[in-house]
């Protein structure tokens, strides 16, 4: 958990607008996502379009599925006049949180025309334990 204390004074808080934009500008050039369930798993689509297979990383720890990437530029401009460029380039990390019955041991991921897929099976409801009865041994 992460916890945030006020400060006392007011010249950190003249800093506070600049770190919101920062996070938000992040959001903002974070590829575009959904995710949605079924009774076999959970399946997260992200558009990656121009990314190469091997310029993503994809990690599972602690039931959170972690995207990573860089789009890369490559541009060649002999004798060509830019008048304008709406393309990113550059590096992006998504993050999402597994719910508790997502088995972490069988995620697969697939890219195939700029999109790629993690698909994530649920584990089998009577393996999953809610909570569990923890023995009080006297001392």
């Amino acid at each position: 958990m992460v916890e945030k204390t006020p400060m006392s004074t007011l010249w950190p808080s003249l800093y506070e607008p600049f770190r919101q934009f920062g996070s938000r500008l992040a959001e903002l050039m974070a590829p575009a996502a959904e995710a949605s369930s079924s009774d076999e798993g959970y399946r997260i689509s992200m558009e990656l379009p121009g990314v190469a297979e091997e310029d993503i990383e994809l990690t599972v720890e602690d039931h959170v599925v972690t995207v990573r990437g860089e789009k890369k530029t490559e541009r060649e401009e002999k004798g060509d006049t830019w008048f304008f460029s709406e393309r990113q380039y550059g590096g992006f990390t998504r993050s999402f949180r597994l719910p508790p019955d997502a088995d972490e041991s069988g995620v697969t991921a697939d890219l195939r025309d700029g999109v790629l897929t993690v698909t994530v099976p649920r584990t089998d409801p009577a393996k999953t334990q809610s909570s569990k009865r923890v023995p009080i041994s006297r001392g």
